[in-house]
């Protein structure tokens, strides 16, 4: 058969000119998605070669993510920077930082300063952003640097941690390039794992590659045969029956010429079923190659990811010649990849390959492949289970798998560990006595990780069988409580997996004590907090019987949780008996999960200081025990600290991110919702506003986190007041305090109770707004909550009949904002304070008060409360105090026209502006007509929200 030419790149020439683009105008970062077979790798080579073949003007470098990959966190990123030494300036000009990569990068050892002193650090966390740090220098001293980082959906959290921390500020001459499948990343649309934000000054480009059309079809068959195009009629029958991806149509037309080269009637397309025609194609490829040839061809196959000639060898048939890899490179069968690796093209052509090894060959390859990568030291473990299992040595199997996942879970890789785990029970093959031990181990590790869907589906398949232990049935079922609780944010349905498994925990207390310590939790559920406080206390009894040192620190973290939540007065005392510096990894896992809990409670009673320590400890630890659910509650915490504290540059673009990384458990993504919601309110987005709040948690009073959910509702209470919907919010507010005073846990009511005054002050009911404010302070007495402390003054301002009283509590609760800080909540309280001045005639104060509040909603970006502030100080008078507010020059939107465009932008009509912006509609029309005029557009639609520099100042322009 004749041999076709290489295709050249079809129907691509648009992605091309961005991805060259991209590369050549650096910083850059280039994301190119799409399915497997469709091109992402050719497009990538056919910008990249070119720079190759010229030499000199950019350094390429290229690495690679495979699915089957053992613990080496960064390891694509570090074996494409093997290859960087030719572009690196001498020693005495590279930063001393860079040679922290020494022991990472022994081929460059030579060419980088010595390891920086002091030698790895203490702290994990430090040690790992030096590392970062160091990667950035380097590629900052070898730019310019192209770095392709291929098939980022297998890459591990190490790998996609490093290239986060370059993409937020990436070197000056990097022009990053990663391709990816969207729908195999573990969280899909997010290569990096978080939400990527492109930074000012870096171009970012997502290239999604589709399928071909007809007409890109007929083109890329006709430059495979190195002539004319077929007709029409056949393109369109190739494109049918291949879907128009650019790998299988390859393979088809391969296989499909006759000896003369010439393509059969598109009737012979009608006869090949579409699933055999890639294995079909490669089978027709496979038998011109020689015995030697097909052997190696058939090793490669079974080892799967690209290998070095001895490994090949040792995998091929005994009687293969050394001429085998060869003639396989020569028929174009393998490739070679750098470092002297050999392989495949595509991921779909070893695939075809395997698919064509007869059974039993198929076994003896993966024995030879078991035999081979033995003696590597250290032996690939993951490796050795997958070929194991192919090879039917289920033994082996077992043997490898668990020390594969005991690897990874001492590396700190713990969904490596979770993923081999579930794959052996997965499997149906796996003697059901070993179920039981390895459902332990990965319900145990899924409990500090993030994985949970696979996890709970498993366990639960295994709860229903009967030949579980008791003790093995009861631990295994409060693994999956304590998984649906957390990972899942299914808090009610693993509460009811842990009341079923305490019979089973009967002869192991300890356990018992672990399951009866997460009920004692009393942020969920509708029970009050004296249940909570005998769970406890049952707890802590059965921890005399059996101290098991890890149960009794999970246990202790549980408790001073507790204390922290509800603002016991010696709670800070407790934390000091968490066994911080226990050397048992595992006991340390429970004490970062404990500091992160810590740091919940803090943020809920306003401690934010002690907040930002919890944090930190939580952080570092959770970093040295590879404990990834600590890490990541103090993430989704730190999305509501900074709402609190104002820090709200970015805090959108986190909170959506966070949201889109929990759509399996939304539950999880309340604070996100949360902080939503509040900034939409403040922005005047009441749509936005009321969806984000609602979905915080508010109506599920089983798995919804309730200090949130509290907060939640007041943010709901106050948009219902804005729309002029009483009773709606009169409503709301008596179904969260209701919550509350159902569980007796006054302290999270400080947002909601003052916002439920105002609806009942509003309302004219000052009898229930006093017995709500007496029964807050009761509530409250006794508890060190600054927060909880600080909403009572708020309270009793709003509910002060005499206007001397009004202005004493809301300077009071003024203080205490600042104090703390939180920002928007003291601007709230001067706003208060100025109207309680206002009518004791002191019209200055109140304008002083009200300009400051204004100047702080415009420093937050909170642009309908800053406009409220102006409509105010307009209905004070000329003489009140006055903020001039820049102007914006000649073709430059000034800070009130940036208001109005961006909600324009979101799809607000004029009247609608008017509401939020407190102007007339006559002004608004004209804004709007400056808008236009300035970003040059004709259409509203057109308008795209502004992202300026600074926030709008206090009065417009």
């Amino acid at each position: 058969m004749a041999s076709a030419a290489s295709p050249a790149l079809i129907g691509r020439d648009a992605q091309l000119r961005l991805l060259n683009g991209a590369i050549t105008e650096p910083p850059s970062v280039t994301q190119v998605q799409g399915e497997a077979g469709i091109g992402k790798t050719r497009l990538v080579r056919a910008a990249i070669d070119p720079l190759r073949e010229r030499g000199g003007e950019r350094t390429v470098l290229l690495g690679h993510c495979h699915q089957i990959r053992e613990p080496l966190p960064y390891g694509p990123v570090f074996d494409a920077l093997r290859h960087v030494a030719a572009a690196l300036p001498p020693q005495d000009r590279l930063g001393p930082l860079t040679g922290a990569l020494r022991g990472y990068l022994p081929e460059l050892a030579d060419r980088l300063p010595p390891a920086p002193s002091p030698g790895p650090l203490d702290d994990p966390r430090a040690e790992r952003h030096r590392l970062f740090r160091a990667v950035h220098a380097l590629l900052a001293a070898a730019g310019p640097v192209v770095l392709v980082v291929e098939d980022l959906h297998w890459a591990d959290d190490g790998t996609r941690d490093l290239l986060r921390f370059l993409t937020d500020q990436p070197p000056d001459g990097l022009a990053l390039v990663v391709t990816f499948r969207r729908e195999e990343l573990p969280v899909p649309g997010l290569p990096f794992g978080h939400a990527y934000r492109r930074a000012p000054g870096v171009r970012g480009e997502v290239i999604s590659l589709t399928p071909l059309d007809v007409e890109g079809v007929r083109s890329l068959a006709g430059a495979l045969l190195g002539r004319s195009a077929p007709t029409p009629e056949f393109a369109a029958k190739l494109h049918e029956r291949t879907a128009g991806v650019p790998f299988v149509i390859e393979e088809v037309v391969r296989s499909l010429l006759d000896d003369e080269g010439r393509l059969p009637e598109p009737e012979a397309l009608d006869r090949m079923a579409v699933p055999l025609l890639l294995r079909e194609a490669m089978a027709e490829r496979l038998a011109g190659l020689s015995p030697a040839a097909l052997s190696t061809v058939r090793a490669a196959a079974v080892l799967g990811l690209p290998a070095d000639e001895p490994l090949i060898a040792a995998v091929s048939a005994p009687a293969a010649s050394d001429m085998g890899l060869g003639q396989a490179l020569e028929a174009g069968v393998l490739l070679e990849h750098p470092d002297g690796q050999y392989g495949f093209r595509h991921t779909l052509a070893r695939q075809a390959v395997y698919d064509t090894i007869p059974g039993p060959e198929r076994r003896l390859i993966h024995q030879r492949a078991m035999a081979a990568l033995s003696t590597l030291d250290p032996p690939p473990l993951v490796q050795l289970a997958h070929h194991a299992r192919r090879a039917g040595d289920f033994a082996a199997w077992q043997r490898h798998g668990g020390a594969a996942a005991d690897r990874a879970a001492a590396l700190g890789d713990i969904p490596l560990a979770v993923e081999v785990l579930e794959g052996l029970l997965a499997d149906p093959k796996l003697p059901r006595d070993a179920r039981g031990p390895l459902a332990l181990r990965l319900s145990s590790l899924a409990a500090i990780g993030l994985s949970h869907r696979r996890v709970v589906r498993i366990l639960r398949h295994l709860l229903k069988d009967d030949f579980l232990s008791p003790q093995v049935r009861g631990q295994a079922r409060l693994n999956l409580g304590i998984l649906l609780s957390n990972q899942a944010g299914a808090v009610a349905a693993g509460r009811q997996e842990i009341l079923a498994a305490l019979p089973d925990l009967h002869d192991c207390p300890s356990l018992a004590a672990r399951g009866l310590a997460l009920l004692a939790m009393p942020a969920w559920g509708g029970d009050p907090l004296s249940m909570h406080q005998e769970w406890m206390d049952e707890a802590e009894k059965l921890l005399e019987e059996d101290q098991d040192p890890e149960l009794t620190a999970a246990v202790l973290a549980n408790k001073v949780s507790i204390a922290m939540l509800v603002g016991a007065p010696d709670a800070f005392e407790l934390v000091a008996a968490l066994p911080v510096d226990d050397p048992a990894p595992a006991v340390r896992r429970q004490v970062a999960r404990g500091y992160s809990n810590l740091y919940d409670a803090a943020v809920a009673l306003g401690h934010y200081a002690a907040a930002e320590r919890f944090a930190e400890q939580s952080r570092r630890i959770a970093e040295e025990t590879g404990a990834l659910y600590p890490e990541f509650l103090v993430e989704m915490s730190s999305i509501r600290l900074d709402l609190l504290t104002g820090r709200w540059k970015g805090l959108r673009e986190r909170a959506v991110a966070a949201v889109e990384m929990t759509f399996e458990a939304p539950l999880l993504a309340v604070d996100a919702r949360l902080t939503l919601g509040m900034l939409a309110l403040a922005r005047g987005e009441w749509d936005e506003a009321g969806e984000h709040l609602e979905a915080a948690g508010v109506r599920d009073l089983d798995s919804g986190f309730l200090p949130v959910a509290a907060a939640a509702s007041s943010g709901l209470v106050e948009l219902h007041l804005t729309h002029g919907s009483l009773e709606s919010a009169l409503h709301e507010a008596d179904l969260a305090v209701e919550k509350l005073r159902r569980k007796s846990v006054w302290v999270w009511g400080d947002q909601l109770v003052p916002a439920a005054v105002g609806a009942l002050l509003m309302a004219e009911q000052r009898d229930e707004a006093a017995g709500l404010v007496a029964e807050f302070a009761a509530g409250i007495e006794g508890r060190n909550a600054p927060s909880a402390e600080a909403g009572l003054d708020a309270a009793r301002g709003a509910l002060a009949q005499d206007a001397d009283e009004a202005a004493h509590y809301c300077a009071r609760a003024r203080g205490a904002y600042e104090a703390m800080p939180r920002p928007y909540s003291a601007a709230r309280a001067a706003e208060s304070e100025s109207a309680a001045r206002l009518v004791l005639g002191d019209r200055e104060r109140a304008a002083d008060l009200l300009a400051d509040a204004g100047e702080r909603y415009a420093a937050l970006g909170a642009t309908h409360d800053a406009a409220r502030c102006r409509h105010l100080l307009r209905e004070i008078g000329p003489s009140a105090a006055r903020r001039k507010g820049r102007r914006g020059a000649s073709g430059v939107l000034s800070p009130r026209e940036s208001e109005v465009a961006r909600l324009v932008a979101l799809g607000r009509t004029n009247r609608e502006i008017a509401e939020v912006l407190f102007l007339s509609r006559r002004t608004v029309d004209t804004h709007v007509a400056k808008v236009l005029r300035k970003l040059g557009v004709r259409r509203r639609a057109d308008v795209r929200e502004p992202r300026p520099d600074d926030r709008p100042g206090l009065v417009e322009s």
